[in-house]
């Protein structure tokens, strides 16, 4: 069982990372005229996404959550998903 709590764990975390790197390249397509940059950026916002649902879908918040850290990180990266995710894990940690 922890095995299976650890890969949730670190699909949830690659897909914030796929997400926050897909927003950076979408900016960057944004700020340059890059078609390409802005496609490849909302490719990876949409499969960061898509892993990250998953991954929430397979976790208890009570006791896989990141609690505060991962509401901050979603309020940094504009991640509304690590927001409420955080939340309901710092509050069912309390």
């Amino acid at each position: 069982m922890a095995d299976n709590s650890n890969n949730n764990q670190e699909s949830l975390l690659g897909g914030h990372a796929q997400y926050v790197k897909g927003v950076t390249e979408a900016a960057i397509g944004d700020i340059s005229g890059s078609h390409a940059w802005k496609s490849s950026g909302e490719q990876d916002k949409a499969a960061g996404l898509s892993a990250m649902k998953h991954a929430g879908e397979q976790r208890d918040p009570s006791s896989q959550g990141y609690g505060k850290v991962e509401e901050l990180a979603g309020k940094a990266t504009g991640c509304q998903g690590m927001q409420h995710e955080g939340a309901a894990s710092a509050t069912k940690k309390d």
